[in-house]
């Protein structure tokens, strides 16, 4: 399977180090970009900030297939430029490719971003947040190196700084923040292209935009995005435009580096199937579902009963994903084949007493390839290097309001509709 079949940076688990300068080029090239950075316009005095909590919504572009990822447009910097950043779930850190000069940076659709020499220091806590391996060496404390370091191989190196992050709430207040983001300078996008300009980091840790918003009093820490499998949908900040009465929640895992819940149990067609004690983490950087081999193994193995008298067979010579059926002409939409699939789901416990289900429809599981087959959007995770993670990625959020509750650690779904921004709470469930 090739890595363009899974979308931009593969999965979003990341592994965040510290680039402390091991080799003599290394340095050099951090010395240059530190004398190139410093010779930037001075950032502007401190922005006059509300910390009535509020939200923010902001519309999604892009698709599961063929597009392969979603993507948002945040205006950076001063003055503002728009840049379009890769929607990311499974990573903290927010980063742009960075003309400071770059070393290596891909084509994106805007020119690379050019920061203010309002740098990092190696003491803020959003850097020392990024030293997984707690090693605090480095020559320059007036500056925070970062390498992050993506699933597929992909890699981000840089240095933090600060920059405005031009916003509209739902109070009707613009707002300009200082957040930090990373300078990237160096990159190496991996097996996979798309005309992005960096990450947009929503992860549980310290450097995410969300968890800095919450710092600062504008938002409450909480995510969410309702993807629509017509393309596109929305991404909001704060809690302000659902309600949490009409959503179902499983509580977070509480040592978890991700948006991972408690142990998930494999039901298909209603009947258990034996499968129980699931690690699972849900991750929009991910374009399909990952499930371990032995899940992987066994769910086909139930699908392909389930076929076996049906007027479908597999499309051995479409490479669209590693299984597609066709039918006895091409289908055109999900709604042409979903009567011949099973509905399955993942049963997470709340606390040992109640449960909550997380159902998949075949519009969950499903694509419809360029060829007119049906292909199955759930992927080996063991294949990939996940080992036992299985992870939910966008085909198995679509047309869901999915919900991430850093405050009161709960991770919750409901029916959504994504195919235009919310006016109320009552829009969009």
């Amino acid at each position: 399977m090739g890595k363009e079949k899974v979308g931009f940076w593969v999965v979003g688990v990341v592994v965040l180090v510290l680039i402390l300068g091991s080799s003599a080029a290394s340095d050099d090239r951090q010395q240059r970009w530190r004398k190139a950075v410093m010779s930037g316009e001075t950032m502007g005095s401190s922005m006059m900030i509300n910390r009535a909590p509020s939200s923010i919504v902001l519309p999604l572009h892009g698709n599961v297939y063929p597009t392969g990822f979603y993507n948002v447009t945040l205006n950076i910097g001063q003055p503002s430029k728009p840049y379009f950043l890769d929607v990311d779930t499974g990573s903290d850190l927010t980063w742009l490719q960075c003309d400071a000069p770059c070393v290596q940076c891909r084509e994106a659709p805007h020119p690379y971003y050019k920061p203010s020499n309002n740098l990092v220091a190696r003491k803020d806590p959003i850097c020392q947040s990024l030293h997984t391996n707690g090693d605090q060496r480095c020559e320059s404390p007036g500056q925070c190196d970062y390498e992050v370091e993506y699933a597929d191989g992909g890699s981000s190196l840089g240095v933090l700084v600060r920059d405005a992050f031009n916003l509209n709430f739902t109070s009707e207040k613009r707002q300009s923040p200082l957040l930090a983001l990373g300078c990237g300078y160096d990159q190496d996008l991996g097996g996979s292209y798309h005309p992005i300009d960096g990450v947009l980091g929503l992860g549980r840790g310290k450097s995410s935009i969300v968890s800095q918003l919450s710092s600062v009093g504008l938002v409450r820490n909480v995510i969410g995005h309702c993807l629509s499998a017509h393309g596109g949908g929305f991404l909001f900040f704060g809690d302000e435009i659902y309600d949490p009465s009409r959503v179902a929640w499983t509580p977070m895992s509480p040592n978890a580096k991700h948006y991972s819940t408690g142990l998930a149990e494999l039901t298909f067609d209603g009947k258990t199937t034996g499968f129980k004690n699931l690690l699972v983490t849900f991750d929009s950087g991910a374009s399909y579902t990952y499930v371990n081999s032995q899940v992987y193994e066994g769910l086909i193995s139930l699908m392909k009963r389930e076929l076996s008298t049906k007027p479908l067979r597999q499309a051995l010579d479409d490479q669209t994903l590693p299984l597609c059926w066709k039918g006895r002409k091409p289908f055109k939409s999900i709604r042409d084949v979903k009567k011949y699939f099973k509905t399955f789901a993942l049963s997470f416990t709340n606390d040992g007493k109640s449960k909550t289900q997380l159902e998949f429809s075949p519009e969950a599981f499903l694509i419809v390839s360029a060829k007119g087959n049906a292909c199955l959007g759930i992927l080996n995770g063991t294949e990939v290097g996940l080992n036992d993670l299985n992870v939910i990625g966008d085909i198995s959020m679509q047309d869901r309001v999915v919900i991430y509750d850093n405050e009161k650690q709960l991770i919750g779904w409901a029916p959504g509709n994504c195919d235009r921004l919310p006016k109320s709470k009552s829009s969009i469930m």
